[in-house]
């Protein structure tokens, strides 16, 4: 409180704050996280090379921004293609273009199916052509180093297996989509990995420990239906064997529990042809002898004693009969005892019959609509 000073009253005193000058300027160079290239994100790889010294630094920008922005992978890997086709010019290049797709694809998670994208792109469109072999013939040497020592990979460590698992599941990848385009245009898959994923298969088998059954159904739920069918077209009965291990697996290998579920709906899954839903077999009319739901539908009738009857009833023509007799008996009545509309009744007789034009355009729809899904 502000002591009495006579007759005027003292005014409070007020702290001002000082005035703090920014020395921020409007012309300071635009802020970016540590580690953001900025020259990265804006040009997105329209200027080509440029501003690379290196192919080894152009290719892992490249393959870095596709990881973060897979969305890019179609408007963006026809300048990347062209521009490689500027730089790749010697055996060399194309081999530590390999390396470093290879490496990018079975070291950087959930890389392995645009790795898979990106091999086949590249394989179609790399004009280099060297008598060490194209792009896809040394991709295919590249894997074959890791496939030969499958069985130690297997039996191996925990990060020795980590390492063979992501492996396995490129290869997958690379499986279902590397096109092969033969001379007469047609397209295939690559013969070599479709039996090098059976040889895996049972490697990952033959040393059941859990990461290794978790990746071999990894790679089932993955190409199992591919293969299956490709197996079939040769005469072989290899899928067979396959589920038949699996089998053996849960009931012998000392597996978690966990993984023996994974196992056993696998197999499951096979059962029910890899879950692939086939078309529906033409349109015929239903009968009672085709359609077991044929009287689903149909209405309920009562017999004058309150028995309930259909048209899936024995009696039922017999039974009818009687309900239309009954119905002589009462004109002015419907089924359900309700006074039919009009019936003498000056109000329902001032009615007009037809269906407000919305209400009719609407019911007509209604009908077109039914009619089209039941002979769906």
């Amino acid at each position: 409180s502000v002591p009495d000073s006579g007759p005027a009253m003292a005014k409070p005193q007020v702290a001002v704050a000082p005035v703090v000058i920014s020395k921020l300027s409007v012309n300071a160079p635009e802020f970016y996280p540590s580690g953001y290239n900025s020259g990265f994100a804006e040009s997105s790889f329209e200027d080509g090379c440029d501003g690379y010294l290196t192919l080894t630094e152009y290719v892992q920008d490249f393959l870095n921004h596709l990881t973060e922005q897979p969305g890019c992978f179609e408007t963006e890997i026809e300048q990347f293609a062209e521009t490689l086709n500027g730089w790749v010019t010697t055996d060399e290049a194309l081999q530590e273009l390999v390396e470093l797709i290879y490496q990018q694809a079975t070291s950087v998670p959930n890389f392995s199916y645009m790795g898979a994208r990106l091999c086949n792109y590249l394989s179609h469109h790399l004009t280099i052509n060297p008598q060490s072999g194209n792009f896809r013939q040394l991709l295919l040497q590249r894997c074959r180093t890791e496939y030969e020592n499958r069985d130690q990979a297997a039996k191996g460590d925990e990060t020795t297996r980590k390492q063979f698992h992501a492996f396995v599941l490129f290869l997958a990848e690379l499986y279902l989509n590397l096109e092969i385009k033969g001379t007469k245009g047609q397209v295939t898959r690559a013969e070599v990995l479709q039996a090098g994923l059976g040889e895996l298969l049972n490697a990952l088998f033959s040393n059941p420990v859990d990461n290794n059954l978790i990746c071999a159904v990894k790679l089932l739920k993955l190409t199992g239906s591919v293969l299956e069918d490709a197996w079939k077209e040769k005469g072989k009965n290899e899928m067979d064997e396959m589920i038949q291990r699996i089998e053996n697996v849960v009931l012998d290998a000392n597996c978690s529990r966990d993984v023996k579920q994974m196992l056993l709906k696998l197999v499951e899954l096979r059962s029910s042809n890899w879950g692939r839903v086939h078309a529906t077999s033409p349109y015929r009319e239903a009968t009672p002898e085709n359609d077991p739901n044929y009287f689903m539908n149909e209405p309920t009738f009562y017999t004058s004693d309150g028995v309930p009857f259909t048209a899936a009833d024995p009696d039922y023509q017999e039974k009818y009969q009687e309900l239309l007799e009954r119905e002589d008996l009462f004109p002015d009545y419907e089924e359900n005892g309700t006074d039919l509309p009009g019936a003498g009744d000056p109000y329902f007789d001032d009615i007009d019959d037809e269906m407000d034009p919305e209400i009719e355009e609407a019911y007509e729809k209604f009908c077109l609509e039914s009619e089209h899904k039941r002979k769906q």
